[in-house]
């Protein structure tokens, strides 16, 4: 992992208070969103500018009262999916990558804090646990976000994106349009290969993606490219 991107610079205090603004955020739009009402509050969010403003805002908390509302902020999230029905899982709320059902929200907030948790972890020396189920998830929605931040800023890609990963092993196909669909299969379209956790790492822009990679990918990964203002790497 030695080239692995540095989060901004920033020191693991940061990371944490990042992620407490963030799961405000999510609860708030969980909440509006079961209310029918889902927020609108990203329009015109700089995800590259806005986030360190807001961690200057806590920045003369000390470690442990910026870690007490960090568990705060964790709590008051899950409790708030914990309490979902089979249909409200459907109910429409705002993420950076427009409105959708809360279930993708959910989804993208498990890649955003398995990204973050490794932010923290792998300066300090040490490896998160490797849970088969998180990693298939962080890479599917990896790999839709970034054609889906392109859509949203009106430069949609059309095509069929294929991921054969290992360790754990996952298969999947991305369909482009007018919206980005993620369903079962392979070798579909070009095919990205590689370590199931690097492949999330450099779908996420902490690391450049495999030398191998289809230049079809690294065109796909634009999107998100220009949401966070930093230039693509190459192996």
């Amino acid at each position: 992992m030695g080239n692995r991107k540095p989060v901004r610079g920033w020191s693991v205090q940061d990371v944490v208070a990042h992620l407490v603004g963030v799961n405000a955020f999510w609860h708030a739009s969980v909440v509006a969103g079961l209310a029918g009402t889902p927020t609108r509050v990203l329009m015109g969010f700089d995800p590259a500018a806005t986030p360190p403003l807001l961690i200057a805002s806590m920045s003369e908390l000390t470690p442990a009262e910026v870690l007490e509302q960090f568990v705060a902020s964790n709590d008051a999230f899950l409790d708030a999916l914990d309490a979902l029905d089979a249909a409200q899982w459907s109910a429409t709320a705002e993420t950076p990558a427009g409105h959708v059902p809360i279930r993708l929200l959910a989804q993208h907030a498990l890649w955003d804090g398995w990204i973050h948790e490794r932010d923290i972890a792998l300066p300090l020396g040490a490896v998160p646990t490797v849970e088969t189920d998180e990693v298939a998830s962080c890479l599917r929605y990896a790999a839709a976000v970034s054609p889906a931040f392109a859509i949203t800023a009106g430069s949609p890609q059309a095509g069929v994106f294929s991921v054969a990963a290992d360790d754990p092993d996952v298969a999947f196909v991305v369909d482009l349009g007018e919206t980005v669909r993620v369903r079962a299969g392979a070798d579909d379209g070009p095919c990205l290969r590689g370590g199931a956790v690097d492949l999330v790492e450099a779908l996420s822009l902490r690391a450049p993606l495999p030398a191998t990679a289809p230049a079809e990918w690294r065109a796909l990964l634009a999107g998100l490219a220009m949401a966070f203002d930093v230039d693509l790497e190459t192996a």
